[in-house]
């Protein structure tokens, strides 16, 4: 086999496993987007299945669920041109998918890489496929509950003290949302990054004390690029998180390491 025949057929594994990939979110966000979560009780307890109704469903349920949770009192949610609202539930919608289909995104990007993988890398590569996912979505979790009601509260403040009445657009809401989301929900890969890259055996548990301050400058430039305001307030929201899980993620490569040693 010449060495052009080997690349095209790495290429046509790419793309049948980044086609699966598409196809999951798309079939995801389609769904989500057509049905409405409906409540029902059962032995007292809230469940709830999906029933057509693409014009008030899942996403328009989160973007209301935002809305209440998250948009500072007196600040109102608009739409300033047709289509925005739809489009918000559709960005909406992509970003579940890709929590929901993370198992299957994990899952093809690890078997396309994994003829390039030793052994142990392989091993790796299968303990932390749940663990990322618990992570991304506790990172999701502590930026909308934590976060970004803080920010939002701490940004609008400054109309209110002008004795403005702020009209906030839906796409620029759920982008601003969208974007800490994601950002927190792969920030807090950061341990699992750490990990896999000592345990395969690309660096040593010294490596991460001895370069902690380049760490930090780095989180913190993260920080200050990622947040809208100049303030210097809301990057530690991001950087210090951050901060923690890179010293999380040290302490427990080096445990780990020195139980090794003395087994």
């Amino acid at each position: 086999m010449s060495e052009l025949d080997g690349i095209n057929q790495h290429l046509e594994e790419l793309r049948k496993r980044l086609l699966r990939i598409v196809l999951v979110i798309g079939i995801i966000t389609a769904f989500i987007l057509t049905f409405h979560a409906e409540p029902i009780q059962i032995s007292g307890i809230t469940m709830y299945y999906p029933s057509p109704d693409p014009l008030n469903n899942i996403a328009a349920q989160i973007t209301n669920h935002m809305k209440t949770n998250l948009v500072p009192e007196d600040v109102r949610l608009i739409q300033t041109a047709p289509g925005q609202a739809f489009f918000a539930q559709v960005y909406i919608a992509a970003l579940a998918g890709i929590v929901v289909g993370m198992p299957v995104i994990v899952k093809e990007l690890v078997g396309f890489i994994k003829p390039a993988l030793k052994e142990n890398e392989i091993h790796v590569s299968r303990n932390i496929t749940i663990p990322a996912l618990g992570l991304f979505i506790t990172g999701c979790v502590f930026s909308y509950n934590l976060v970004i009601p803080y920010i939002l509260d701490f940004l609008y403040r400054y109309g209110e003290s002008a004795g403005l009445v702020t009209f906030l657009n839906v796409i620029e809401f759920v982008t601003f949302v969208l974007q800490f989301l994601l950002a927190f929900g792969f920030s807090f890969q950061l341990p699992l990054v750490m990990y896999a890259i000592s345990v395969s055996g690309m660096v040593d548990s010294d490596f991460w004390r001895k370069n902690i301050r380049y760490a930090i400058v780095i989180i913190t430039i993260f920080g200050a690029v990622i947040t809208p305001d100049g303030s210097g307030v809301t990057m530690w929201f991001i950087a210090g998180p951050m901060i923690a899980l890179y010293l999380i993620g040290m302490i427990v490569i080096e445990r780990k390491e020195r139980k090794k040693l003395n087994t």
